[in-house]
């Protein structure tokens, strides 16, 4: 055969292989997707086979409507005060002269690296009265108003000032030009954030039953324990998950189109920060200092007076070193599995951006929106009746744990694998490579950025994940998260702190991607 023939032979072959993506990637990426759709297919499957009358009867009570109004409040109140406090946060750390705003802009995220039931734990122990819906909000606000600062304060940076030139030249006040052209750019963000918020707060557990406050995930845990899946906990999970969709669809519709982008020539220009008074200078700093007292400080010093009760002695538990070797292994081996099945999706997505697989890619966004209670409660029903060999084993465990954290590996293998050419795989499968062997010969090298900064994101969740390893982990399985959690439920506060201390370790990596991650958003 001649050259050309053998060029041609190749150059047909790739041709071929752009048109029709590889069969065992795509069979694959069906599969996990498929598997996504087990928590909503349980929700819909177990409506239906209840029964109408019994679903009415279950799910049209008093103790739901209970639950669902001290939900709605928890959201109606906890989500403006954290838009609030992350919104003030974000301006005064990047668009003013606040005294030491890059400590601020630092310690403001560090916050995330507590465990919500660590920060409840910390406080309660603190002052075990305590409780109810005003201590939820407290919390909750202290817990996740990172999620609006982060994401707030990256747009910021990177805002032209042009726009509030204008405004100001034309005799707007620094108040009106905050109100009426920097806070309409930030509206994406802060939509973002505040979802995060609410999807957080539906899927919380260890907070808000420590602090004895009745949400849909505390109802369906006791629910569960007493009566083990029955119908009850199955329609709490049924309205919970309808909780999830509400929010979803409610923050597509409102957060709308617009966009702001610079698009004429030449760079935009520097930021002018505005100078504080001594009076705001001061309030801005006392407001600072206030957030992260409440919210980092307080917290810490419970923990470490919790330590130093305990002394050496509280270290040489055995469990306790038992417990975190198994949460390493878990998380290790939980997010090897999650990052490999991402990848078929992954790739898909990016080579070939078609419909169905942007749909195949959406089942696994769509289902880690559900809280990790509602995926548990669908695995334990599924495997019990059509599965009962995996049931209780690390097999349903690692699955739950790849249904919930898929997304935290698809978008950083996604910015890796856009990022690898596509000429350099086409190039190798000319070369006889196979599809997959070119992916993971050439794609995967390149992209090996991407996908180690996804599994870091998905061993640390599954390190402080508590809900469904508490109903799906093995007999003698115990992680730093159940382990601090039975300990708490005994109210030995001193037995539980080296747990706290340790989860708190193993998320402050978390909490400096996050942050490195939200400087370069900002181009810094």
């Amino acid at each position: 055969m001649s050259v050309v023939n053998v060029t041609e032979h190749s150059r047909a072959r790739v041709e071929a292989g752009r048109a029709r993506p590889a069969i065992l990637l795509t069979a694959l990426a069906c599969l996990f997707s498929a598997l996504a759709l087990i928590p909503p297919a349980f929700v819909v499957y177990v409506s239906v086979d209840t029964g109408w009358e019994t679903v009415k009867a279950l799910v049209f009570r008093p103790r739901v409507a209970e639950l669902l109004g001290n939900t709605l409040w928890l959201i109606a109140l906890t989500v403006p005060l954290c838009v609030a406090v992350g919104v003030l946060l974000a301006w005064l750390t990047e668009r003013t002269t606040l005294a030491g705003r890059r400590v601020w802009s630092v310690l403001a995220v560090a916050p995330l690296a507590i465990p919500a039931f660590v920060q409840s734990y910390a406080w309660v122990s603190a002052i075990p009265s305590l409780h109810g819906l005003p201590a939820g909000v407290f919390l909750s606000v202290l817990a996740y108003y990172p999620f609006i600062y982060l994401p707030v304060s990256a747009v910021l940076r990177r805002l032209d000032p042009t726009l509030e030139d204008v405004a100001a030249s034309l005799g707007s006040s620094p108040l009106k030009v905050f109100w009426r052209v920097v806070l309409p750019q930030l509206k994406l963000p802060v939509w973002g954030g505040a979802l995060l918020v609410a999807l957080h707060l539906l899927a919380e557990y260890g907070l808000y039953a420590m602090i004895r406050f009745d949400t849909f995930t505390t109802a369906i845990y006791d629910q569960f324990q007493s009566t083990f899946s029955g119908p009850a906990a199955n329609m709490l999970a049924g309205v919970l998950a309808l909780c999830c969709l509400v929010i979803l669809t409610l923050e597509g519709v409102t957060r709308g189109k617009v966009r702001y982008a610079r698009v004429g020539s030449g760079a935009a220009r520097e930021q002018q920060r505005g100078r504080l008074s001594p009076g705001w200078q001061f309030a801005g700093q006392l407001f600072a200092l206030s957030v992260i007292l409440l919210a980092f400080v307080v917290p810490l010093t419970v923990l470490g007076r919790w330590l130093w009760l305990g002394g050496v002695e509280n270290w040489q538990h055995t469990v306790l070193w038992l417990s975190l070797q198994q949460t390493l292994l878990l998380s290790a081996v939980g997010a090897a599995i999650v990052v490999l099945a991402g990848v078929p999706v992954a790739w898909l997505s990016v080579r070939y951006p078609r419909r169905l697989f942007r749909l195949l890619e959406g089942c696994n966004y769509f289902t880690s929106s559900l809280p990790g209670i509602v995926v548990a409660l669908a695995l334990v029903t599924v495997t019990i009746h059509h599965f009962r060999p995996i049931y209780q084993t690390e097999v349903t465990l690692f699955l739950a744990y790849l249904l919930m954290f898929a997304p935290r590996a698809l978008i950083n293998l996604r910015a890796g694998i856009a990022q690898a050419p596509v000429e350099l795989e086409n190039a190798a499968r000319s070369l006889g490579r196979t599809p997959a062997a070119a992916l993971w010969s050439i794609t995967l090298r390149l992209a090996a950025p991407g996908a180690a900064a996804g599994a870091a994101l998905v061993f640390l969740g599954i390190s402080n994940e508590l809900t469904a390893t508490l109903l799906l982990s093995p007999l003698g399985t115990r992680t730093l998260a159940t382990g601090f959690w039975a300990l708490t439920s005994e109210i030995d506060y001193v037995a539980a702190a080296p747990y706290a201390l340790l989860m708190i370790l193993l998320s402050l990596p978390l909490t400096g991607i996050l942050y490195v991650q939200s400087q370069k958003l900002a181009g810094l």
